[in-house]
């Protein structure tokens, strides 16, 4: 349908672009190949049909708790005649995607695959003015210097994530087409078609015009900057659904009514998401530490993986449903066993983090995360190597002795003077407990001296006070 509307509407946008000529009219300059190359060299031409008897992508968004709103019923067969082009868009006002962003990464692969085309849109003009949604002030401003950064964080996280050996799914950049346009073209063939009184009775925009802090012009600007994304994207990369979260409704909609009144035809659709939260009603993405970000230059793959190991049970069900790809059988089946007799806590609590963490890190990322659990817990079989110490180094405290002061020093004073203990006898006291550990070893004697076995690859001891207090020593 998409395609058809396209076809016939092409002249209108010609004529009515801000892109266009003042002198000679000349169409939307399309990316040059080598910048789509830059941005995911995953990226393929060649359309795959959803295989015959595939579900709806829509049906199964449904039943797992990730579909909130649709512009249109009509979305539904549209995605049962064959591909489409759906876009998610991730302002880079970070140098990482959160928590937050992953339901919309999630959504973006359920398309993957259903045989649908993804694309994933990074604001690099956008962010320099801020979306206002669930926001309370406006945001700061970001200097070239740390957008460009953004950008490259973010370009890379998504291509890790959605770009793996998959045909279906390219990454651009807004600002590819808006560095360009000019104020009055705009104004004069898009924001015209913007009527204000629909503008201001977008949500997003009563709460901050309703507030103490107000809204500036520039924000107020944001949804329309959105909505013509959507129209360049229909008209010139076949694009005709937008996804994101609920609070992305208001900017959503403002693109498929410029796509109408301009284009003057149908066919472009939006669909929304639930916000990622707790059952009770708070954000889920927060740790005590802050973002739980998806880059593992920010976050390690351990300290990602033991958050969704800390998933209340209260939470765990729906989290395996909309935060992992496992068949909705088996997730029954997992929620029936919590209440059989035997049930071992925490058990899927274990197979969301591993579902989770693989599918943003990789199995790599997930191998990394699970020999740092195993490291981090004494009495563990697992042997310590020091690439596994290295990576929890960043997760407990450290310290640096040199090795002619390590070497044949007792225990009880290592553990003085790493900072694992307070004193000696308190090291004395904790040893006859049965609570000292070495290298995840219990030591029972008192009288342990260093030997040059203990420090493992000659570089590192890992000292343990019960299950929860440890000090890493790096041995020079």
């Amino acid at each position: 349908m998409a395609t058809v509307a396209i076809a016939s509407a092409s002249k209108a946008l010609l004529f009515l672009s801000p892109f266009k000529n003042p002198i000679a009219s000349c169409k939307i300059p399309k990316l040059p190949f080598s910048i789509r190359a830059n941005y995911c060299c995953c990226y393929s031409t060649q359309s795959q049909s959803p295989s015959s008897g595939r579900r709806n992508v829509i049906d199964i968004l449904q039943q797992r708790g990730l579909l909130e709103s649709l512009t249109s019923p009509n979305l539904h067969d549209a995605f049962s005649s064959g591909p489409v082009k759906v876009y998610c868009g991730f302002d880079p006002t970070a140098e990482s995607l959160h928590l937050g962003n992953l339901l919309g990464l999630i959504v973006l692969s359920w398309f993957q695959r259903c045989g649908h085309h993804a694309v994933a849109l990074i604001g690099g003009a956008t962010a320099r003015i801020g979306d206002p949604s669930g926001k309370s002030i406006e945001r700061p401003e970001l200097d070239a210097d740390t957008l460009q950064k953004n950008t490259v964080g973010i370009h890379d996280t998504i291509s890790k994530i959605l770009c793996t050996n998959s045909e279906n799914f390219v990454i651009l950049n807004n600002y590819d087409w808006w560095k360009e346009v000019r104020l009055l073209d705009f104004l004069r063939n898009v924001g015209r078609y913007a009527r204000v009184g629909t503008m201001m009775a977008k949500e997003s925009v009563k709460k901050r015009l309703e507030s103490e802090q107000g809204m500036s012009y520039t924000e107020f600007t944001y949804q329309l900057l959105q909505g013509y994304d959507f129209l360049y994207l229909f008209e010139k990369e076949g694009v005709s659904v937008q996804i994101g979260g609920s609070d992305q409704w208001g900017n959503i909609t403002a693109g498929t009514e410029l796509i109408r009144k301009i284009l003057q035809v149908e066919g472009a659709y939006g669909a929304t998401f639930p916000l990622l939260l707790k059952s009770d009603g708070t954000k889920f993405g927060k740790s005590e530490d802050g973002a739980i970000w998806l880059s593992p230059s920010m976050l390690s793959p351990y300290k990602f993986y033991q958050y969704f190991f800390s998933v209340p049970d209260a939470d765990v069900v729906r989290f395996l449903k909309i935060l992992t790809f496992l068949e909705m059988e088996k997730i029954g089946e997992l929620e029936r066993e919590m209440g059989r007799p035997g049930y071992v806590p925490n058990s899927l609590q274990r197979r969301l983090a591993e579902e989770v963490a693989r599918f943003v890190h990789g199995e790599e990322g997930l191998t990394e995360a699970i020999k740092a659990t195993q490291a981090l817990r004494p009495g563990t079989e697992t042997r310590l190597d020091w690439q596994t110490i290295e990576g929890i180094a960043e997760d407990v405290p450290s310290c640096s002795l040199a090795y002619n002061e390590v070497l044949n020093l007792s225990l009880v004073d290592l553990s003085v003077s790493a900072g694992l203990l307070e004193s000696k006898s308190a090291a004395r006291r904790l040893l006859k407990q049965g609570g000292l550990y070495l290298n995840n070893n219990r030591v029972d004697g008192e009288n342990k001296i260093i030997e040059a076995e203990d420090i493992v690859d000659g570089k590192v001891i890992l000292l343990s006070a019960g299950k929860k207090n440890k000090v890493l020593v790096r041995v020079s």
